[in-house]
């Protein structure tokens, strides 16, 4: 409804007007309710000046007849501490008082109005949402006792309106003189804001929300945003020293980054984003959990700080910013509301990184690999707790192998490559080097039939491997455990001429199962030792040897072992001697049956009691240098 204020208000006389019903509301929650981050008034007033400067800025393309059209587009905050006053102005589109009163007297919208019904119902008043549905002017009186506001629009021969208000249900309209198109809005602070007059505290406030605006922001004659939102820019345009110099600032690090991915999408999402990989994962050197490095925008303006969403946790260690105008202006600008938005954004970015981090992987192996070795644990993590992208994720997984120099990776797609074509699982073995895994007898058939194993060194990978099951349809089976299928190979184990027959070998099995008692599930012959006289092997699949050593690290007295089966070597000469031992010695053949216990639990990097296993030790020497 237009009001006329040019003939209501010639000769300069001043008009007092009553706020609308939900203005009203919102100005009493404000005021009146407590706030512990008052801050944001001064975000919310500069990003309604940029977008002011906006507006006119593209008025003054498509209507070449507009006021005032040498002034430079720009913000500037004057404060005066003496008289307490913080003013920002910008020479933006301004309001005719039609507007004005329609922009700071009503609120229109009827998403408007049931946001200040949920604030009135609130009882916490959560102010956190004052960014919501275009109110963010009124954010002005949690730190102003009176605001007065001086304007003029860029409508050639328009008048210039003065409107103030102290926020107590009404505020006043007259026409101004001596004015330049724009707005001036000058708030006289309380006596608890006066922080706000010092250049230190709104300097830092502009350089967490503001940095970025398109336009610059002076404080006198100091412009503080002085660093370029440069992920608006095409990417052919930006220096590697610009890159650099902006990860330094968002990331406040003072090295480069290890790896950077500039993109833009459209769909499904509008999205302008940079990601930087740092050189060092902090939580390594004992940091503890990073807070997330990625800041959310909307238009330049800072939504989120360290958004706890847009990226998931797993990738916590990437840096960065996002900047996407889907993001709705009746969201808040505190905490995000709109969670099916943030899931969609936040798929598309973990896709994109994941992409990247693929063709980085291909096209520099090496430089991948010192990544890998940096930021490992987080893929890992991701590879157990996201199940949408697992399947990329595991991809990205990087594992020595036996097929592998000394610190060298592969990948479960090189190991497909060059598995032979009769066999039907992939196969890994978890110790806590590549020495300990290849000292052990574990690997004894895998190498006689030249069969790949991947090593795996700390104990997550376990739990990794089971969660992730299989890849490309091969199961992942742990080489430690009891039932193996391995293909059939020309390379067969041969025992020996002089190898125990098998009612040899069940007949020790079945003593062996009787002096071990329930230390064992099972003693049979084995068909997979080669040098090693005897193995203890895992009979439920889900707990493997490193998962138990993980117990044992945990819990020094955890000493349940799960269900083992113990197998023998019929060819090695310490059985075929057992064998003997247990008809001429049986007490003697009993120290040496646990001592083979002991000394497989040792090559399992089980723990075992020193105590017991030294004193055995002296036994059987003491038995051995009598013969």
């Amino acid at each position: 409804m237009s009001v006329n204020l040019e003939s209501e208000n010639s000769g300069s006389k001043q008009e007092t007007r009553e706020f609308q019903a939900e203005v009203k509301q919102l100005l009493d929650i404000v005021i009146n309710s407590l706030y512990t981050d008052r801050e944001i008034f001064l975000r919310e007033l500069i990003s309604n000046a940029a977008d002011a400067l906006e507006k006119f800025r593209y008025e003054n393309i498509i209507n070449k007849d507009v006021s005032d059209p040498d002034l430079p587009l720009h913000i500037s905050i004057e404060l005066d501490e003496k008289e307490k006053l913080l003013i920002i102005s910008d020479t933006g589109i301004g309001m005719t008082g039609d507007e004005l009163i329609e922009n700071l007297g009503t609120i229109a919208h009827s998403g408007s109005k049931a946001f200040i019904k949920s604030m009135a119902d609130n009882d916490k008043k959560d102010l956190n949402l004052i960014g919501q549905f275009g109110v963010g002017f009124y954010a002005a009186f949690m730190v102003a006792r009176k605001v007065t506001v001086l304007t003029k629009s860029y409508q050639p021969e328009a008048q210039a309106y003065e409107w103030s208000s102290e926020g107590m249900g009404s505020y006043a309209v007259k026409t101004a003189g001596g004015i330049t198109r724009g707005t001036r809005i000058i708030l006289e602070l309380k006596e608890d804001a006066l922080d706000f007059i010092k250049p230190e505290t709104v300097k830092r406030i502009i350089k967490q929300y503001s940095s970025f605006v398109a336009f610059p922001i002076f404080i006198g004659e100091e412009k503080v945003n002085t660093v370029e939102a440069i992920w608006t820019k095409n990417k052919n345009e930006i220096k590697d020293d610009e890159y650099n110099e902006f990860y330094k600032f968002i990331g406040n690090a003072y090295d480069e980054p290890f790896y950077r991915l500039h993109f833009n999408a459209d769909a499904p999402l509008t999205i302008n984003a940079i990601l930087f990989v740092p050189k060092n994962n902090l939580e390594q050197v004992g940091f503890g959990n990073l807070e997330p490095g990625v800041n959310l925008y909307c238009r330049k303006v800072l939504i989120q700080q360290h958004s706890e969403g847009i990226l998931p946790e797993w990738l916590r260690f990437v840096k960065g910013v996002v900047d996407s105008e889907e993001i709705p202006l009746n969201i808040s600008r505190e905490t995000m509301q709109d969670s099916a938005l943030m899931a969609k954004l936040r798929k598309v970015l973990t896709g994109r990184f994941l992409k990247f981090l693929a063709e980085q992987a291909k096209s520099d192996p090496e430089k991948y690999s010192e990544f890998y070795k940096e930021f490992s644990r987080f893929l890992k993590e991701g590879a157990t707790s996201d199940i949408v992208h697992r399947k990329d994720i595991v991809k990205l997984l990087r594992f020595e192998s036996s097929k592998t120099e000394d610190g060298k990776y592969t990948s479960f797609e090189d190991y497909l490559s060059r598995m032979k074509e009769e066999q039907k699982y992939i196969y890994y073995i978890n110790g806590p080097s590549r020495e300990f895994i290849e000292a052990g007898p574990y690997l004894e058939m895998f190498k006689a039939k030249d069969i790949e194993v991947i090593y795996t060194h700390e104990a997550v990978d376990d739990f990794i491997m089971t969660h992730v099951g299989e890849f490309e349809g091969k199961k992942l089976i742990s080489a430690d455990q009891s039932e193996l299928e391995l293909p059939e190979t020309e390379a067969e184990l041969e025992t020996g001429e002089d190898a125990l027959d098998s009612d040899t070998i069940k007949a020790l099995s079945e003593w062996l199962k009787q002096a071990l008692g329930d230390k064992v599930s099972e003693v049979r012959e084995s068909k997979r030792l080669v040098d090693s006289p005897a193995v203890l092997l895992n009979m439920d699949e889900f707990m493997t040897s490193s998962m138990q050593r993980v117990m044992q690290a945990v819990h020094k007295d955890y000493m349940h072992m799960g269900k083992k089966a113990l197998e023998i070597n019929p060819g090695h000469e310490l059985i075929k001697r057992l064998s003997a031992l247990r008809e001429k010695d049986e007490e003697f053949a009993r120290l040496a049956a646990e001592q083979i216990y002991d000394n497989a639990l040792v090559s399992s990097g089980l723990f075992v009691d020193p105590r017991l296993m030294v004193s055995r030790m002296y036994r059987i020497l003491e038995r051995a240098l009598q013969q």
